[in-house]
């Protein structure tokens, strides 16, 4: 498979521009270089250059820092629980209302579970959708 981390392919035909952006942010610096196909003779010379590119900043930079957020309250959290929500979804014609329950139980993955608040009722979808975090999270 291969490595697309921090390169974006970008291909502005009216502007004549092809070839891959590499982006990185680091303790709230901004790193970018755009690897153009014509300068660098060819689509795959081009992504060659930006992975080297992207690796050498990598081995060069400090390692990304966690936001910090994950597992603690912000302000826009209006449950007051930690990995609870409410959300409102709207489609054609149709308002779905739930309470959702999120966790991660491994770095890179995240699961949910949603409790309708017309089958359950308002205060009834909320405990549910607390207790099953509360599971999930080993509590």
């Amino acid at each position: 498979m291969m490595d697309f981390y921090a390169i974006s392919r970008i291909d502005l035909s009216e502007m004549r521009s092809h070839g891959w952006q590499v982006r990185l942010t680091r303790r709230g610096r901004k790193y970018s270089r755009f690897f153009s196909d014509r300068k660098y003779g060819g689509r795959e010379v081009a992504l060659r250059t930006a992975r080297d590119f992207r690796d050498e900043l990598l081995a060069r930079l400090p390692d990304r820092e966690k936001s910090g957020a994950a597992g603690k309250m912000t302000r826009r959290n209006i449950s007051g629980v930690v990995g609870v929500s409410r959300i409102v979804v709207r489609t054609a014609g149709a308002k779905y209302e739930f309470w959702q329950a999120t966790w991660s139980p491994d770095p890179g993955l995240r699961r949910r579970v949603k409790f309708s608040i017309r089958r359950y009722g308002e205060n009834r979808a909320f405990q549910l959708a607390c207790a099953a975090r509360r599971e999930a999270m080993g509590d």
